[in-house]
């Protein structure tokens, strides 16, 4: 499957479920692992190698490509106890790999599983050897993933890490211009923070949603989203700009899950009261996680433009 977007942040101090699904995988293509450095220590010319382009955190020395399983999937390992380090409820990985091979006894990756980490295994790609399997799982097309129910997850209560970084990508695409929200709930997703981020007047791009079995409106920038399976972005047929945005936040805003008991056509009977239940409101005006939004932006090129790092520096 798709590396999931959701590695952009985490909610402190609460206890995540597995990152992946049972019986998937997913490789990062990013550097993982001690040594870490600071960016200062580096460089900005190895940084950016490292798909680093401005500070954010540490950056690690250690092998791209580490294959993620969900920690339930692994078989034939052991836990190294002297690096079982971690916060308060689990292990982080703030020690390297934690795990043994049963057979030769060597290291062969990382087990996260404290308050503040998504669940996962991370295994060193030099200790994974393909083996001939069963065919991997078939490639659903858009409508086979909305028909089945595919696009909602057990991490939609994460939703506040994609909004992050589609906004991060709604941010590059606009270039600095003015953003106007169509109204429903891809403003009350993003729209507050847009304003907040990019300057009013004239000229504003704007932006919609648009994808499978949705349509696609007219707009400038269009959040579409994300295939979980490969990676790739559903495509406009217009001139429109794809904005990429998780599938499953995307599903969440074009198929809301709430839904009305009110007759198609009609409306009710007289004298028969509306009884079905209201749609959920929140306590307080949703924002979108602004260290997604900063982890996004650290990770693409455009961010070295002053206006852009200037909103990086910022946040949202």
């Amino acid at each position: 499957m798709a590396l999931p977007i959701h590695l952009a942040d985490t909610h402190w101090e609460k206890l995540h479920p597995p990152l992946l699904e049972a019986g998937s995988y997913a490789v990062d293509p990013a550097p993982y692992g001690p040594p870490w450095r600071a960016l200062d220590e580096v460089g900005a010319g190895e940084a950016a190698e490292r798909g680093r382009f401005v500070p954010f955190g540490v950056l690690s020395g250690g092998p791209s490509g580490t294959v993620l399983l969900a920690p339930g999937d692994l078989r034939g390992t052991r836990l190294i106890l002297e690096r079982a380090g971690g916060y308060c409820m689990g292990i982080d990985g703030r020690d390297g790999p934690n795990l043994a091979c049963l057979g030769c006894d060597l290291p062969v990756g990382t087990r996260m599983d404290d308050c503040g980490c998504w669940q996962v295994v991370r295994l060193l790609p030099q200790a994974v050897v393909r083996l001939p399997a069963p065919p991997e799982r078939p490639v659903m097309d858009w409508t086979e993933l909305l028909a089945t129910g595919a696009l909602w997850h057990r991490l939609s209560g994460y939703r506040d890490i994609p909004a992050g970084v589609a906004l991060a990508h709604v941010v590059v695409a606009a270039g600095g211009a003015p953003v106007e929200v169509a109204s429903g709930p891809a403003a009350d997703l993003l729209g507050r923070a847009l304003v907040a981020l990019l300057p009013a007047g004239d000229g504003a791009k704007r932006l919609d949603l648009a994808g499978p079995g949705f349509g696609e409106p007219a707009a400038d920038l269009l959040l579409v989203p994300v295939h979980p399976q490969t990676g790739a972005m559903w495509q406009p047929g217009a001139g429109a700009v794809p904005v990429p945005m998780d599938a499953a936040l995307w599903a969440e805003l074009a198929f809301p899950p709430y839904r009305s008991r009110l007759p198609a056509v009609g409306g009710l009977p007289e004298g028969v009261e509306r009884d079905d239940p209201l749609p959920p409101h929140p306590y307080s005006p949703f924002q979108p996680s602004g260290e997604a939004f900063r982890h996004t932006l650290a990770r693409t090129a455009a961010v070295r433009e002053s206006w852009l790092r200037a909103l990086y520096d910022r946040g949202c």
